[in-house]
């Protein structure tokens, strides 16, 4: 069972390869992050774009703040500016680790239900598996990320947790 700890572990972890990938996506040009590298979303511009989004979008479930303007398919275009797009990423991932700071472990009890676009319909599923996919959802697409960067030979450092925390 996942614990407000592991949250906390999870949220810094975020940051720091969100950090790591916006820097090293910065060093490419615009045209190379906006073209379609087969990924889920297609680019990297798209990709780190919906995680933005899907960041939102889970953490107004979570703490009942503003949510996302856009549905999934519009995901990867929802902010167009690179710019624009770390500074909502550093606004998000403060979101998150200012959630995990504040949470008590009985928050992780019990259900969370909303509405899905997704799924059109009402879901109700545990807190921890909801908080589980928030942290899973990040490292699948950042690994599409990862794949998008060092095709274009940069470099993000360590990934993997151990190595990354201090």
């Amino acid at each position: 069972m996942i614990s407000a700890e592991w949250c906390r572990m999870m949220a810094l972890y975020n940051t720091e390869m969100n950090r790591r990938f916006y820097a090293a996506a910065a060093r490419l040009p615009d045209a190379v992050r906006r073209e379609d590298g087969g990924a889920f979303f297609g680019s990297l511009h798209g990709t780190l774009c919906h995680l933005v989004w899907a960041d939102t979008i889970w953490m107004s479930r979570f703490d009942g703040g503003e949510g996302v303007p856009v549905g999934i398919a519009d995901s990867p275009r929802m902010i167009e500016d690179f710019d624009a797009m770390w500074a909502a990423r550093q606004a998000t991932d403060a979101r998150i680790t200012r959630w995990a700071e504040a949470l008590q472990y009985s928050a992780l009890d019990g259900e969370l239900s909303w509405y899905s676009q997704s799924a059109g319909r009402q879901m109700v599923r545990p807190m921890v598996a909801t908080v589980t996919h928030l942290f899973l959802h990040q490292n699948h697409h950042r690994g599409q990320a990862h794949a998008l960067l060092t095709r274009h030979g940069e470099d993000t450092g360590a990934t993997d947790l151990p190595f990354v925390l201090p």
